[in-house]
């Protein structure tokens, strides 16, 4: 290949990671914003329990879960996110940050592994429109159906709860300071001030009030009735992580 082929093929493919960066940021604050919303509610079960968590995860379906909302607010970002992140990944012409990095680790374990189980187990599953599920209805999706997780499944529901939410804050961290540095790169070191440790610190104990939510959940007695405990059960079921 001669110098000038090379040196458009180099210059196209740089063109394509600078579009790539930018569909990758770009994305972003719609999946923060989702995150601030959907995490709120289990939050709230440190202050009323599942009562509050269900009412305040109620409210915030109104902004996600539209036919409108949920296709171009959530999956939209997050497969822009995935994509863009994974084709850069491939076709960068100099290396990027390793494999092993914590924003690789906590990125692709988040949104590759465990965002789908946990997508199809809350939201695709539980449409089955045969019996004994019957396609839940969003009011009977609440957080009776986590605790039902929960209590059923404590290990499991835990351990997929729990790293998955810490996994999402240590990502959203890094990530932040990321595009925090590519739009101000006089900014090497810090995000707002704050060293690596420190900001992973802090997304840490963000997600404290969620764990600890989860935790008052998994403490609350179950009050669905049998039948619709039998159809909460059904919809774990239909997961391979449920099964075993």
């Amino acid at each position: 290949m001669s110098d000038s082929n090379h040196d458009a093929s180099s210059s196209r493919r740089r063109s394509a990671v600078t579009i790539l960066t930018n569909l990758a940021q770009g994305s972003a604050p719609f999946i923060s914003t989702f995150l601030l919303i959907h995490l709120s509610a289990p939050v709230m079960a440190n202050l009323g329990g599942s009562s509050l968590s269900s009412q305040v995860m109620l409210l915030g379906r109104e902004y996600y879960q539209t036919s409108f909302g949920e296709r171009y607010l959530l999956y939209a970002p997050l497969l822009i996110h995935t994509g863009a992140a994974t084709l850069k990944r491939l076709i960068s012409p100099r290396p990027l940050r390793r494999k092993t990095s914590p924003l690789a680790v906590t990125g692709y374990t988040a949104m590759l592994l465990l965002l789908p189980i946990h997508l199809a187990t809350h939201r695709l599953y539980p449409t089955i429109p045969a019996p004994p599920i019957s396609a839940l209805g969003p009011s009977e999706l609440d957080y009776e159906f986590v605790k039902a997780g929960l209590h059923a499944w404590p290990v499991r529901s835990a351990l997929l709860y729990g790293t998955l939410v810490l996994g999402v804050a240590l990502h959203t961290a890094d990530g932040l300071h990321i595009i925090y540095t590519t739009w101000l790169p006089g900014a090497k070191d810090a995000l707002f001030g704050l060293s690596r440790r420190t900001r992973r610190a802090v997304a840490g104990a963000l997600s404290v009030p969620v764990l600890t939510g989860l935790v008052v959940l998994a403490r609350e007695p179950l009050l669905a009735f049998a039948s619709m405990a039998e159809r909460y059960g059904a919809v774990f079921a239909q997961s391979f992580v449920y099964r075993f």
